[in-house]
């Protein structure tokens, strides 16, 4: 990163707050190229902030959860929600464990874990497409649809004690990477900015990742104990000749059942995803304010006609 940093433009909308529009200017030139006529773009960038600054106060935190800026900020925070509901710390943190307690020999839960991660990488690579082509909305939606079959069809397969269904249920976990990193793996990050108003955007962001951490920490220390088995191999006696179980009785033994968890978590992040999240792709921050400020439903924003919208107020 410190390689590539000196190689990063400055934000655009950083230099026009500090009025400093020939940088914005040139920073914009960085981007786009230097055959790109940029004046629309910062013209656009200008009247945006000039119309946030009549709005809001500088830019407080409380005004995070005022007005039509508390629907941003919910959204903000919940497709963070959404991806520790569709459990993605339990997928992906603790894939390899869970193939071991799944009965898949060693080296092959390692090889295993390995193509989790190989299989994210590539649905990163996939979304770098669809995300532009299908949109945000039935991306979010659909993957969380998707991840809730997946876990469910993972909590079925561990009732199945059969050799078949323990690799069925490892190939469900590679199956989830893929569909998480092409849908709200990366449809959460570009929500965030685009929802956010530029006045705000520092603070909604700030609010989203506390949001990100808080439920990352939780998952990390609540799903071992919901996984791990109570009794682990056998534990001789110092004093006698019998041995006796190593037991856990604070642990869950859960293991793949805990699909069932988060499938039904992931359910509720679907139904809340289908209210919540908006098609926003292709609409310029303008438009998008504009959207919010005659406090239009997020599910109906994709199909809004914002010329029909204005000759309507």
């Amino acid at each position: 990163m410190l390689v590539g940093l000196p190689f990063a433009p400055e934000s655009p909308w950083h230099f026009v707050y500090q009025n400093r529009i020939e940088d914005a200017r040139r920073s914009l030139q960085r981007l786009h190229g230097k055959d790109v006529d940029v004046g629309p773009r910062l013209a656009m960038i200008i009247r945006t902030i000039e119309e946030d600054s009549e709005l809001f106060e500088s830019g407080r935190w409380s005004q995070c959860f005022r007005g039509t800026n508390l629907i941003r900020t919910v959204i903000s925070v919940g497709v963070f929600a959404c991806q520790h509901l569709s459990g993605i710390v339990f997928a992906l943190g603790f894939s390899t464990y869970f193939f071991e307690l799944a009965g898949i020999p060693l080296s092959h839960a390692f090889d295993l874990g390995v193509g989790v991660t190989a299989c994210g990488v590539v649905g990163v690579i996939i979304s770098w497409s669809v995300i532009n082509t299908v949109g945000r909305r039935k991306l979010f939606v659909g993957g969380m649809i998707g991840m809730t079959i997946v876990m469910v069809l993972m909590g079925i397969l561990d009732v199945v004690h059969t050799s078949a269904a323990r690799w069925v249920q490892a190939s469900c976990t590679v199956v989830y990477a893929l569909i998480y990193q092409i849908t709200i793996g990366v449809i959460a990050f570009a929500l965030l900015g685009e929802v956010s108003t530029p006045a705000l955007r520092a603070r909604t962001i700030g609010l989203a990742t506390a949001c990100q951490a808080v439920f990352g920490t939780l998952m990390n220390i609540v799903v071992p104990y919901m996984v791990s088995p109570q009794f682990k191999g056998r534990l001789e006696s110092p004093i006698t000749d019998f041995s006796f179980p190593k037991v856990n009785p604070d642990k869950a033994n859960l293991k793949g059942k805990v699909g069932f968890v988060f499938g039904g978590a992931s359910l509720l992040g679907t139904i809340w995803s289908y209210f919540y999240v908006p098609e926003l792709k292709d609409r310029t921050f303008q438009e998008i304010d504009y959207l919010f400020h005659h406090r239009v439903p997020p599910r109906k924003m994709g199909k809004v006609n914002i010329e029909d919208l204005s000759d309507n107020a």
